[in-house]
This record gives structure tokens, C-alpha cells and sequence, in this order.
């Protein structure tokens, strides 16, 4: 029977540096995808998250709930409000400029989150052990001083950036191929071998 692993750093994990090319503190970090339903500006009805770079590894992050992505009448679907935290806790990825996908992902739902609201959310690093990142964020209503609704811990695994490029369908890379602008990762100096 395999272990399923824990969301919490084991009591050996660094804080990890953050990478000098990271996003500086207080700039915009970038959507990885321009298709991307978390992040991408080019998805219909997508999240369109926005993060800011914070100070240390750590991020700010908007997320303005839509009826798009409703569950019950007037309210955004819990599926939706995870994958929002998801994406943050990818976007805290690009502090240490390397790819990363989710192992697990654990989500406290507080309060429910209505459509037409603005779910801000603030995440941080907590500890890294190995290719192993560790990472807590919490989703407060209209501002970081609104009332708390969701909090959610994550444990990201490194990979190499061919983990991707071997996954992408043949038409995928054809159509970025066409139009590059859509991969606002693919960076020469991004670290590829973890």
C-alpha cells in the first residue's frame, strides 16, 4: 500500500531562494500558457488569475468570480475555487524558475464565494525537501481584509521541462510553433534540469 504524500514540509525542508531571475517584487508574473483556463488571457472563460511577486516566496493573487464559473445558482463551483488556488500555487513556481506539476492538493472551503465577487488570495512557499515544494495560501473575500473563505496547502513536485513538451499533442506543438506568444515559459535561461 503506497503513502499518500502530505502537503505539510517534513522537518528537514529549507525555505528555498529565490531565483535572481524570478519576477521582481511587486511585478505581475506571467501566464505560463495563453490558453491556460487558470491563467491564460486568451481563454474565453477562463479564471484569468492575475499574481503579484510579494517579497520573499511569496504572491497576491485576484481571481473575479464570474458567472461562468457558478456551481449552485450565484455561486462559484468548488471545483473552480481549487483549480484557482492551483494555479496560484503554479504561479509560485516562477520564484524559483523551475516547472513543477501538483502531487496534491488539499482545499478548506469557509465560506461560500459568490458570483461577482473578487477572491484575493495570498500564497507562500513553506518549504522545499529535494524536488519537493510545499506551499499554503488563503482566498479572502474583496480584498486581503475581507472575510476568509478558503484556505488550501499543496505539495508541487520539479520536473524537467520535457515532462511537457512529451505530453503535448502533435497539434499543440504545431499550433505554438505558429504562435509562440502563447508560451511565456519557454525562456533559455528557465532551468530545465532539476
Amino acid at each position: 500500500m503506497s503513502r499518500v504524500p502530505s502537503t505539510q514540509p517534513p522537518a528537514d525542508a529549507q525555505i528555498p531562494q529565490r531565483h535572481p531571475q524570478a519576477p521582481t517584487p511587486g511585478s505581475k508574473i506571467p501566464s505560463h500558457f495563453g490558453d491556460c483556463f487558470g491563467c491564460g488571457e486568451h481563454h474565453p472563460t477562463g479564471l484569468h488569475i492575475t499574481a503579484t511577486a510579494g517579497e520573499g516566496q511569496d504572491l497576491t493573487a485576484t481571481f473575479l468570480v464570474t458567472q461562468n464559473h457558478q456551481g449552485a445558482p450565484g455561486l462559484a463551483h468548488g471545483g473552480l475555487l481549487t483549480l484557482a488556488f492551483d494555479e496560484v500555487f503554479g504561479k509560485l513556481m516562477w520564484l524559483l524558475r523551475v516547472p513543477a506539476v501538483t502531487a496534491r492538493l488539499e482545499t478548506d472551503f469557509i465560506a461560500p464565494v459568490p458570483v461577482g465577487s473578487t477572491l484575493f488570495i495570498t500564497a507562500r512557499i513553506t518549504g522545499q525537501s529535494n524536488r519537493k515544494v510545499y506551499s499554503s495560501a488563503e482566498g479572502y473575500l474583496n480584498g486581503p481584509d475581507g472575510l476568509l473563505a478558503m484556505k488550501a496547502s499543496a505539495l508541487y513536485v520539479i520536473v524537467p521541462m520535457q515532462h511537457f513538451l512529451d505530453n503535448a499533442p502533435k497539434e499543440y506543438i504545431d499550433h505554438v510553433r505558429k504562435h509562440p506568444e502563447l508560451l511565456a515559459f519557454v525562456d533559455p535561461d528557465f532551468e530545465i534540469n532539476p
